[in-house]
């Protein structure tokens, strides 16, 4: 079988297009892990990704380049990818700067009929230290017009707009490209009503995974302009994303609060053992997560101010219930966890409860932290939380956030700077976004199928 299914592999080469569909519907089936015979995509591959023998490794080669091929090749193009993207083997080969832009650019364009998978294809890949490297600095060219176009997206699936804009190209950073799309998806469930084809609920995953490395944290607390076209108004990229805490998209959900949870936690290592205390997170990376938008904040080493980000809101929503507060209590809280209606339901996956509950306690490593937390309401929202807990990791952890916010503080005017002891509880462990996603072939008697609803047929690993 071995030796047939490799005698399919020219034919993705083929002119004919009914063709290179044919031979790629035979080879999907046998992407997913555990596939019996998967080890023809990885032959001549070395650990590492080096090639051994360079003309083995056509059909990943072949596999890139009909990501831009018609819509069914194309599908299946990145259906296969997204399944191989979980081996380290492909990772040089599918994390080069040429493939990853192309991506970048096919998501970040709303007409892309394939943005979620391109968007799946780059959270596996963000998984791997090396291609996170890669998006930290990637840049992609852009064409300023009524809206800008990425034209190295253009492709059979990912048409460009008319009229075509005249601007010069630019190359600008991609990540925050990235953002922009993310945040400005409709909601409008009729798909031929919105300007964007795709959801991108795995960028989610993608920021999160690039939130585990410093450089990534550093750049979701550093000041940038809000809208390529407007370089004067700055703000913070996690205020991006930060409201997002409570879509009915786990996975999107899940990846904002896995990202917010890492920022949380962030510090510098270019700073010496002795300006670091006990490896603590930055305080000024704290007040830039915490204060309301109405006040500015820069966060050392930059001095270049930005609104706050106000992300308490939006941590403290997901673990709040229908509960009535005393007034008093009440205007303690932000405005948005004010007054919450009887139909108001806590975050039903404890994973995420367990991180938001773990993002409070990373804040209160410092001394305005804890002060801060006490004086919005942060005590009151998690007691209602800690009598209706049934997990017993998140009630030790609500009874430690318990245990910092009403506990007694050193008389120290230091401590109101440089924060309390480490919590070495709250570990920033795997993001929610580091799990491989796996698309699985249907059952071989039954039909394949051609509709969006396939890709959302997905098998964690």
């Amino acid at each position: 079988m071995d030796a047939q299914l490799r005698e399919l592999i020219p034919f993705l080469r083929d002119r004919n297009p009914q063709v290179r569909q044919i031979a790629l519907s035979h080879l999907l089936p046998q992407t997913p892990s555990g596939s019996p015979h998967r080890n023809i995509f990885f032959s001549g591959l070395q650990a590492g990704g080096f090639q051994a023998k360079p003309k083995e490794t056509d059909i990943i080669r072949d596999l890139k380049l009909l990501c831009r091929d018609q819509l069914e090749v194309a599908h299946d193009a990145f259906r296969a990818l997204v399944n191989l993207s979980d081996s380290p083997l492909l990772i040089s080969s599918l994390s080069e700067p040429s493939f990853l832009t192309f991506v970048v650019s096919y998501i970040i364009h709303p007409k892309s009929i394939l943005a979620d998978l391109a968007s799946m294809l780059l959270s596996n890949l963000t998984s791997s230290s090396a291609a996170c490297s890669v998006m930290l600095t990637l840049n992609v060219s852009i064409i300023s017009g009524i809206e800008f176009y990425a034209p190295q997206s253009r492709c059979a699936t990912s048409a460009p707009p008319d009229p075509y804009p005249e601007g010069e190209a630019k190359n600008v950073l991609a990540l925050p490209l990235l953002l922009d799309a993310f945040s400005t998806v409709q909601v409008d469930p009729d798909r031929s009503k919105r300007t964007r084809k795709g959801d991108l609920h795995f960028l989610a995953s993608v920021f999160a995974n690039l939130s585990v490395a410093p450089a990534g944290r550093s750049f979701f607390l550093t000041a940038r302009p809000a809208d390529i076209s407007k370089p004067a108004e700055l703000e913070y990229p996690l205020a991006k994303i930060v409201s997002f805490t409570e879509h009915k998209d786990t996975i999107r959900r899940g990846g904002v609060a896995s990202t917010l949870k890492s920022v949380s936690a962030m510090s510098f290592p270019e700073l010496t053992p002795n300006s670091r205390r006990n490896c603590a997170f930055h305080a000024h990376g704290h007040k830039a997560i915490l204060s309301p938008e109405t006040d500015k904040v820069s966060v050392s080493p930059f001095t270049d101010e930005a609104p706050g980000v106000d992300a308490l809101p939006y941590i403290l929503l997901p673990l709040a219930g229908p509960e009535e507060f005393d007034l008093e209590d009440q205007e303690k809280l932000p405005d948005a966890v004010q007054f919450l209606p009887p139909t108001k339901a806590r975050e039903v996956d404890p994973t995420l409860r367990l991180m938001h509950v773990e993002t409070l306690l990373l804040l209160c490593h410092t001394r305005w932290g804890r002060d801060y937390l006490r004086e919005h309401g942060v005590y009151e929202v998690v007691r209602a939380a800690h009598m209706v807990e049934s997990v017993d990791k998140i009630s030790e952890h609500i009874e430690r956030l318990v245990t910092l916010l009403k506990g007694d503080e050193p008389s120290d005017p230091k401590e109101l700077e440089e924060g309390g002891d480490t919590i070495e509880d709250a570990s920033l462990g795997a993001p929610e976004g580091a799990a491989m996603r796996q698309i699985m072939p249907p059952p071989a008697a039954a039909p394949v199928e051609t509709d969006d609803d396939e890709d959302n047929k997905i098998e964690e690993v």
